[in-house]
């Protein structure tokens, strides 16, 4: 038996500062513990001496020096290496957070700061219903993000009222809050228009969503003014972009452990540019916010583009908007009720392809072939782009090329094959160009191909033969005609055409054409010049309905060759200067960081392994051929691009199968944490 003695002599005093929301100030209080003493025999103690009557399930010990949560609360206080000198604070797990959506808009919702920020952001998806939160995470915004505001608020002697939507009602990530699509996922929004089912929103009245607040995240909010987008921060280097993607937090850890405070601004944004299952039945707020996120990387100019691209993104956005405040859109008080069973079972067929069995069956005993005259071109330094034209021949998924059609039987001049490739279009429809760029995986990087068709039928066939090889399919599958149609589909809408009495048409419309493009782009052009430019591109788009000119408006953007990448300032080892790391989807390029021009490319699937030398802050990459890299990351924490790398791949893992569940060890198993 111990003593009363002994017991005094073994414990100590403990000191713990209380912050409970309902009082006013942070109360310290000190207990008397010993080391065999579990954690949660602490926060009993707690309780009992606090002596308040109040729910106290969401408070936990946060241990301030050692900048970590005790959560495990079997665990003694010997065992986390808690001593008389340790500074804990009893404080609530769910806190206040601010963030700015991909649209602009502030939300304020109660967020877990206890939970590692993958989990976090799968909470705060299910509240603002978007599904695959696994391509979204939380950044913190640069000071340069901020630069232009501040000088503005400086000569702006009124106080600024920031419009924030307020969903303080309902914690995410606690019990009951279910977000705003069931387990069968019926559809809670109109998959023409896009507006909320209002029958839907009945079903689900615990979530902090009304129908209001879904219009504001579904629909595209109004064009900025000129005068508030020349005052945004834009990028003018890849060294400028590389400093905006320094903010992301690390996915393994929780937002108290990286510094984050109670009630500071994040912002919520589309990381892994990988887009599944894009379906408008369901993500209606999540193909707004998509599409938001690209409108706003175009118009601030993180992406580059053609004058001729700017203006059929300025098109699409002029017409969806014009949709979103139409009274048609806005008028969502009668939709119809849905059947959830019939509705699960209607998606369930349409993603088998069930209504389609009889057009889809086709003889495929013999795979179709491709052959016509196109032009090559390989780059190489110190020579000038010049085309010369070969007999193509694409069968399987392979291209082989011959000095002419007579020659077809023999030995082809060079066989290449596409699988794993990386496809881009190089069209220019004013100029009646239409290439192809394709970049084949080698052991030491991507070998650089043009291809130069001479009108849009061939391009179209090409390139979605293209396209399809380097997914492993062939022109076999039931796919290709649908990539054919689409890719004719998106030609035509570059092609501008004269509009009848346009004259008569500007008179009359009132839109400002400053909003709907880049700054640099509006500088070039006189006003009218501009709006009728725009409302050439229009004509194209016109009759689209409102989620497709979406879709429209995305797949534009991940047409543009720049699309997914993400820059990063490294110092490659051996080299004695700076580069550009580009890291996309698939890929990961070395870029010039003076000229912008890319130097080596090394595919996703080319690599074995990746790992980190966390005491030189060394990311290293080990390719096929035992071929390797390695770099130090200059513009940000290099468990960011060692996060990206396992992201993407853990992302190339999803099927439709999964549904909503994730397999999140394995994503921090890729992702990797360090010691």
């Amino acid at each position: 038996m111990i003593s009363s003695s002994d017991f005094a002599s073994a414990s100590w005093e403990l000191m713990v500062q209380v912050h409970n929301p309902n009082e006013k100030e942070p109360r310290d209080i000190t207990l008397r513990v010993s080391g065999d003493l579990h954690v949660g025999g602490v926060m009993l103690k707690l309780v009992e001496k606090i002596n308040i009557a109040q729910d106290w399930s969401d408070f936990a010990l946060w241990w301030e020096q050692k900048h970590c949560w005790l959560l495990k609360t079997h665990w003694t206080l010997d065992k986390c290496g808690v001593q008389a000198d340790a500074k804990l604070l009893f404080t609530p797990q769910h806190k206040m957070l601010r963030l700015r959506l991909p649209n602009m808009k502030t939300v304020r919702l109660r967020v877990s700061f206890s939970a590692v920020v993958f989990k976090a952001v799968s909470d705060i998806c299910k509240s603002l219903n978007i599904r695959r939160s696994e391509e979204l995470s939380l950044l913190k915004p640069s000071g340069d993000f901020f630069k232009k505001k501040k000088k503005k608020d400086k000569n702006n002697k009124e106080p600024i009222i920031e419009d924030i939507l307020n969903l303080e009602s309902s914690p995410t990530g606690s019990p009951g809050s279910p977000g705003l699509y069931s387990k069968t996922m019926t559809p809670t929004y109109d998959p023409i228009s896009g507006t909320p089912a209002s029958s839907t929103i009945t079903w689900f009245t615990d979530s902090p969503l009304t129908e209001q607040n879904c219009n504001i995240l579904a629909f595209s909010q109004p064009p900025p003014s000129p005068e508030a987008l020349a005052d945004m921060y834009q990028p003018r280097s890849l060294i400028d972009k590389a400093k905006l993607n320094a903010g992301w937090l690390d996915s393994s850890r929780s937002l108290m452990e990286q510094g984050i405070q109670e009630d500071e601004q994040l912002q919520l944004r589309f990381k892994y540019y990988t887009f599944f299952d894009l379906n408008p039945k369901y993500d209606a707020v999540r193909i707004n916010q998509l599409y938001e996120q690209a409108r706003w990387a175009i118009l601030l100019e993180e992406i580059d583009c053609t004058e001729e691209e700017m203006l059929i993104f300025a098109a699409l956005q002029y017409h969806i908007s014009k949709l979103s405040m139409s009274a048609e859109v806005q008028d969502f008080t009668n939709e119809s009720e849905v059947d959830e069973v019939e509705a699960a079972l209607s998606n369930l067929e349409v993603t088998l392809e069930g209504g389609k069995a009889d057009s889809t069956l086709e003889d495929i005993t013999d795979i179709p072939k491709l052959a016509d005259n196109l032009k090559l071109f390989r780059p190489k330094k110190l020579l000038l782009k010049a085309f010369k034209q070969y007999w193509f021949v694409f069968k399987d998924t392979s291209i082989t090329y011959f000095k002419n059609a007579e020659l077809e039987q023999g030995e082809p001049i060079e066989k290449l094959n596409l699988r794993g490739c990386e496809v881009a279009p190089d069209v220019n429809v004013a100029g009646r160009k239409f290439g192809i760029k394709l970049l084949i995986p080698v052991a030491d990087g991507m070998n650089e191909v043009y291809l130069r068709c001479d009108h849009e039928n061939q391009y179209a066939q090409w390139m979605a033969a293209c396209i399809l090889a380097s997914k492993g399919k062939t022109m076999a599958d039931s796919s290709y005609q649908p990539e054919v149609l689409n890719i004719l589909s998106f030609l035509r809408m570059k092609n501008r055409k004269s509009s009848i009495q346009l004259t008569s048409s500007l008179e009359s419309m009132d839109m400002n054409p400053e909003c709907f493009v880049s700054p640099r782009c509006a500088k070039k052009h006189k006003s009218k010049q501009l709006a009728a430019r725009i409302m050439e591109a229009h004509q194209n788009v016109a009759t689209m309905p409102l989620v497709e000119a979406k879709l429209r408006f995305i797949q534009a953007w991940q047409s543009l060759p720049e699309f997914g990448l993400t820059y990063y300032l490294v110092r490659f080892k051996g080299s004695k200067k700076d580069d550009i790391l580009g890291v996309s989807y698939n890929r990961l390029i070395r870029i010039d960081a003076t000229t912008g021009i890319p130097i080596t490319t090394w595919r996703f699937t080319n690599i074995k392994q990746w790992n980190v030398n966390w005491e030189i802050r060394q990311v290293m990459i080990e390719f096929d051929q035992n071929f390797q890299v390695a770099f130090m990351c200059l513009s940000a924490d290099c468990k960011i691009v060692h996060e990206y790398i396992g992201g993407y791949i853990f992302l190339s893992t999803r099927s439709k199968d999964q549904n909503e569940t994730l397999d999140e060890d394995l994503f921090h198993k890729l992702t990797g944490g360090q010691d």
